[in-house]
């Protein structure tokens, strides 16, 4: 899979972890700049994960877009927003990382 493939993701996760923080500080819609600033990150990582989908499987793209940003949002909320995090969800966290090195290192649906 080429780089640009993985390039696209990466920043299709890093646009959709900002929007989501963005969602947070919207206050549910009340706040118009992070109300904005979600749906053009949103856009902006919708974007960048077609172009991804041009290079590898819907199902993984997506699990890896998904978990990794579950992942990333978690860990916005814990360091940022000081929420807390019990044993059950770093586990939860834990596994989610897990399966997408599974599906990188050994799944045959995942072009190396």
């Amino acid at each position: 899979m080429s780089a640009l493939v993985y390039t696209s993701l990466a920043a299709a996760i890093v646009f959709e972890v900002i929007g989501t923080t963005f969602l947070q500080k919207s206050e549910q819609f009340s706040r118009l700049g992070p109300t904005a600033a979600m749906v053009l990150f949103y856009i902006m990582s919708f974007y960048l994960l077609s172009h991804a989908l041009k290079g590898m499987p819907l199902g993984i793209a997506y699990a890896m877009w998904s978990g990794l940003g579950i992942v990333l949002t978690a860990s916005i909320g814990f360091f940022v927003f000081k929420q807390s995090l019990d044993f059950a969800a770093m586990a939860g966290i834990g596994l989610i990382i897990a399966g997408v090195l599974v599906m990188n290192l050994f799944s045959n649906s995942v072009s190396h």
